[in-house]
Formats: C-alpha cells, structure tokens, sequence
C-alpha cells in the first residue's frame, strides 16, 4: 500500500528563503557564533600562511633578506598550507554538520506543513553560505593582520613601505572563496540526508 503524498507543498519565493535564514540566525544566534568562529580561525591560520609567504618573497625580491634556504622554506609552506586546509575542513564541516542535525525537528515540521525537499535544502545552504562569506572576510583580515604584526617587530616600518597590498587582496578573495565554498559543502551533504527524511521520522529523531 503506498503512502498518500501531500498534496500541497511549499515553494517559496528566494527572497522569503532568505528571511527565514537570516530569521534562524538571530534565534540561533550562540550556534551561529560557533559555526562562524569555526570558519574564522580556519581561515585566519590558511591566510596567516599565506600573508607569511608573501612577506617572504616581498622581502627577498627587496634583498633586505637573502634568498637562503628558498626550498626548505618552500616545502615548510606547503606542509603548513596542507596542515591549513585540513584545519579548516574537519572544523566546517563539523561545525555545519552539528547545526543541520540538531534542527531534524524543525525540518520535520516544515515538511509537515508541505514544505519541498528542494525549500529544506534552500535554508541550509543559504545559511551556510552566509556563514561562509562571513567567517571568510572576518578570518582572512584577522590572518593579515596578525602575520603583519609579527613581521612589524621583526621589521618595524619596512614593512609598511614595502606593504605588498595587491598580493595579500589576491589572497584574500582566494581565501573568502575557499572558506565559503567549504562552509557550503560542509552543509551539503547533511542537509540532503535532512531534507530526504520522512516528516514523522524527523519529527523522532534525537539530536
């Protein structure tokens, strides 16, 4: 015997997706500092290496600092980049996949009142998204300035004269981007699992 299908479902306009989004954010508002703050220090620590990488270069190609022991610094890098970008992948994704999870009850109920899988997933990923571009612009300055910081010590006013501001700008879209495609991703999958459930399954399940 085959269930009987709602017959009305939601589908509502991007525009009231996104209030309810933003809506979800001020309710949550402890979870959603932890998501972000999650998303903001993995990307401080990738852009602090990546500020750190071109403050070294800058300064070789100034000659204030020989070109000595280029390739151990190079392969020094890289391992800390990799060390970086799997920071930030574990954190995200957990991060994501605890606050997806933990709202079965309302998805339930969404899907009670006829909302489509399609509107479910829509929430999530606009969420995650906002998380991401947040978190994101938020950790690469924090990144830049705290990598400036140290080289201002070491360096005092030299930095500032040589500031290399169109690399470190280059670095820091790649890092908005990256930390928000990863936010969207890590919301992704948990958010399909979510969206699939039958209603009264979500409506029982313990978070």
């Amino acid at each position: 015997m085959q269930e009987k299908k709602i017959e009305k479902q939601l589908s509502l306009p991007f525009r009231n997706a996104l209030e309810m989004s933003l809506k979800n954010f001020k309710i949550r508002f402890g979870r959603s500092i932890i998501v972000t703050m999650s998303i903001l220090l993995g990307i401080a620590f990738l852009m602090s290496i990546f500020s750190n990488n071109i403050f070294t270069s800058t300064l070789i190609e100034k000659g204030i600092i020989l070109k000595e022991n280029i390739e151990e610094i190079k392969n020094r890098q890289i391992w800390l980049v990799s060390l970086s970008l799997l920071v930030c992948v574990v954190g995200i994704i957990n991060a994501m996949l605890m606050s997806v999870t933990e709202r079965s009850k309302e998805i339930g109920t969404m899907k009670c009142l006829g909302a489509l899988d399609k509107f479910v997933m829509e929430l999530f990923i606009l969420e995650s998204l906002i998380h991401g571009v947040v978190g994101s612009f938020l950790g690469s300055i924090l990144g830049v300035l705290i990598m400036s910081f140290v080289y201002i010590l070491q360096y005092k006013t030299i930095i500032l004269h040589i500031f290399p501001i169109g690399k470190i700008l280059g670095y820091m879209i790649i890092s908005i981007i990256f930390g928000t495609i990863l936010a969207v991703l890590g919301a992704l999958y948990p958010s399909i699992v979510s969206a699939k459930m039958e209603p009264a399954e979500a409506m029982r399940r313990e978070v």
